[in-house]
């Protein structure tokens, strides 16, 4: 009787060990995979991340082609809407008063709004083209247009699908109310048949290193349009302002900062009364501000479909800090 009882105590006891253990390890496999889910819901989805070739920073788009978009710097368009996300943006003159406009890169960043959107002009087509750029404009000038409607970009312009992939807001005046987002681009893009991954393009990144130096890029463009960046060694960021006042994305209320500021020193030459043409294939000198350095150097592009180059003195490519990058082309 004690024998038997005996053994059937020891048995309860290995099924109890044992249901220790299987809970231990089904604990244990939970808790993994449960830290796998947080890991891959950072972003708010459960897609794979990776690093973007354009900011060196992890995300969900990182092998997308990017989106090049065209935002006007006119004081009737501020604030605008989504720049802040931008991954890289590149501001020049478009006018000899000085008159200013930018094109927004996206890879990584999704705002919810863009705008306002404008024309396309010929100088920003060789560096859409040389990120393999989805290129979003509205309308452009004559030789531009033709270049355009040659197929020697993807592009989605506005002239085409006002109404659809963009909106007119009846708050701001024409021609500086024209809105898209990024469901909408998307919709044209599959319409179209455009390729959306694949990301041909990459910049070499470093460590962010907060430094005890300050450097920032002095006042760049005429005035109304002059900009101003301001080191933050806090966030080791650049703060932007514009016209003397803080330049605001409408999307977030917050200042527009950059990890990286790019100045690129070109020339520009008449077109006609109302335009000029900047040069932006070929080479010129070069100051890149990051960390709180300032690198001295040269730019390069062999032609309008290849990369667009940032070198040392030494002609080695500077690294940039993660994070936007934001080139002011200042033209002369």
């Amino acid at each position: 009787m004690f024998d038997v009882f005996n053994k059937v105590s020891k048995t309860k006891l290995y099924i109890w060990i044992g249901g220790v253990a299987t809970l231990a390890v089904a604990g244990f496999l939970l808790s993994k995979i449960g830290n796998n889910i947080e890991i891959l819901n950072k972003s708010g989805g459960d897609k794979e991340l990776g690093i973007s070739s354009i900011t060196g920073i992890e995300c969900e788009n990182y092998d997308a082609r990017p989106y090049a978009v065209m935002l006007s710097s006119d004081k009737e368009a501020r604030p605008l809407s989504g720049v802040e996300e931008a991954d890289m943006v590149f501001e020049m003159p478009v006018v000899d008063t000085g008159f200013t406009r930018m094109m927004a890169v996206y890879q990584c960043g999704r705002p919810k709004e863009l705008g306002s959107i404008r024309s396309s002009r010929l100088d920003f087509l060789p560096l859409a083209l040389g990120l393999n750029a989805i290129y979003a404009h509205f309308g452009g000038e004559h030789e531009v247009l033709e270049e355009l409607n040659s197929g020697i970009i993807d592009n989605i312009d506005g002239l085409k699908y006002d109404g659809t992939t963009y909106y007119r807001k009846k708050s701001i005046p024409m021609p500086h109310n024209a809105f898209t987002d990024f469901s909408l681009l998307a919709e044209a893009v599959s319409k179209l048949g455009y390729k959306t991954s694949g990301a041909e393009i990459s910049y070499p990144h470093e460590g962010q290193d907060k430094s005890k130096g300050a450097a920032e890029p002095q006042a760049v463009f005429n005035k109304g349009f002059e900009v101003v960046w301001k080191y933050n060694l806090e966030t080791n960021s650049y703060s932007r302002s514009r016209a003397g006042r803080s330049e605001i994305d409408k999307n977030t209320g917050k200042q527009v900062e950059a990890k990286n500021v790019v100045i690129m020193k070109t020339a520009w030459s008449p077109v006609n009364k109302d335009y000029i043409r900047v040069k932006t294939v070929g080479t010129g000198g070069l100051l890149v501000y990051k960390n709180g350095q300032v690198v001295t150097g040269t730019w390069e592009k062999k032609n309008d479909n290849t990369k667009l180059y940032f070198y040392d003195q030494n002609h080695k490519e500077i690294p940039f800090a993660p994070g936007s990058i934001w080139v002011e082309i200042d033209a002369h």
